[in-house]
């Protein structure tokens, strides 16, 4: 797959910039062989084009999105060969402000992570649950590892814990477990888009839960390079389209809050020194007695 950057794509570009639905509609529609080409056997460019038309129509803030990012997004779908803003929840496009500009970024849901796990090969189950505050649940760490739940079976109550765990061909096993609190900080340290109406951390907490806890198991899992090169587009924003997504690198722009330099430190050098410290040598001798 070619690398667009000149000629009808440019011009398709421009086009979408000055009529933004019409022009990413037919931005997408003119792209339906580089699709194909992308697409796994079981998705269609039709049925394809159609799903992403349709996530457009159900969240029209992604219209507002630069075309190349949005496009980005698509292809980065339908390359891992998941279907974005279905039903399904295997994949979303999200309209993300980076630095300034609206973009698309791709994000991976929980059942769209499930899917590649089994398509490895060497996963042979794998689940992510919800445990509420009325079930049975125990678990051990340790050098002998043990986890059990039982669901209670009415008046379960409100949600606690979440856990994910695999089992592989090999006979391997493991699980990780976050409660309600450690996923909330998860969800406001990492999506900018968390508390946006178009969100999956809004629409679908309890999936987005799952997803969190099953990146986190999934470290420790004997996988394959490309699931973790395919796992690795969760949350990226690209603008290029070549013949492999995963090989550009993100171009999420992360924005550090600026930071109140404390007394005891050089702000040119970074040196902690004594707040009494006055001249070059009583600075210098302090920072050695720090070291």
């Amino acid at each position: 797959m070619a690398n667009i950057k000149g000629g009808a794509i440019t011009q398709a570009t421009t086009q979408a910039a000055a009529k933004p639905q019409k022009g990413m509609k037919d931005l997408i529609l003119s792209m339906q062989g580089e699709i194909q080409k992308a697409l796994p056997s079981v998705i269609t460019p039709e049925r394809f084009t159609r799903m992403v038309l349709t996530a457009m129509s159900t969240n029209p803030t992604l219209t507002q999105c630069t075309p190349k990012s949005f496009l980005g997004a698509m292809m980065n779908a339908a390359q891992l060969g998941v279907e974005p803003n279905t039903p399904l929840g295997q994949a979303y496009l999200i309209p993300y402000r980076n630095h300034g500009t609206m973009e698309c970024q791709f994000q991976l849901g929980y059942k769209g992570l499930i899917d590649l796990a089994y398509r490895s090969g060497e996963i042979t189950d794998i689940s992510a649950h919800e445990v509420h505050e009325n079930d049975t649940f125990e678990y051990e760490l340790g050098l002998e590892p043990k986890l059990k739940h039982i669901p209670a079976v009415k008046d379960r109550g409100d949600v606690i814990l979440y856990y994910a765990v695999y089992h592989t061909k090999s006979g391997g096993y493991g699980f990780e477990v976050m409660s309600r609190e450690d996923i909330q900080k998860h969800m406001n340290a990492y999506s900018k888009a968390a508390g946006k109406g178009f969100s999956p951390w809004t629409t679908n907490f309890d999936e987005m839960a799952k997803k969190t806890v099953l990146k986190k198991v999934l470290k420790y899992a004997p996988l394959k390079t490309d699931f973790v090169r395919a796992v690795a587009q969760d949350g990226t924003i690209k603008t290029e389209i070549v013949k492999d997504m995963a090989d550009m690198p993100d171009e999420t722009v992360i924005e550090a809050e600026a930071q109140e330099v404390p007394d005891n430190v050089n702000p040119t050098t970074g040196e902690v020194v004594a707040k009494n410290a006055t001249t070059d040598d009583e600075i210098l001798e302090a920072s050695l007695d720090e070291k």
